[in-house]
């Protein structure tokens, strides 16, 4: 599958955006785990909010409240709406996807940069 991630930005402390990814080469989307992950800069990639094919939903401590991970299997699609956000959210933030139960099928997209500043 591929993946193709849009809707960074820069944007002020306190601010919203939503981050949409969408797939393609694939006509089981609804069968994937789905995912955003975020690297700032001279940090290691880090897991921000998964979606399960059944639509359950994980997100870190550290963006709970604040962002939220939905899919859209008619338009093989995800979003992350991301709210209040902060100095620290500063990253680049990339969608991730594999096929439920085989982890090894993993893909990534090429990443949206977000900027959080004033």
């Amino acid at each position: 599958v591929q993946l193709v991630e849009s809707g960074g930005g820069l944007v002020q402390p306190g601010g919203s955006l939503r981050l949409s990814c969408v797939a393609s080469g694939t006509i089981r989307f609804n069968m994937y785990v789905m995912g955003w992950y975020r690297q700032a800069p001279g940090k290691q990639r880090e897991l921000v909010a998964t979606i399960a094919a059944s639509g359950s939903t994980y997100s870190e401590d550290s963006v709970k409240g604040r962002f939220t991970i939905s899919r859209d299997d008619v338009k093989k699609m995800i979003y992350l709406h991301m709210n209040n956000l902060t100095l620290e959210d500063t990253a680049v933030y990339y969608c991730h996807a594999y096929f439920r139960g085989r982890p090894d099928s993993a893909s990534w997209g090429q990443g949206t940069q977000v900027t959080v500043s004033s």
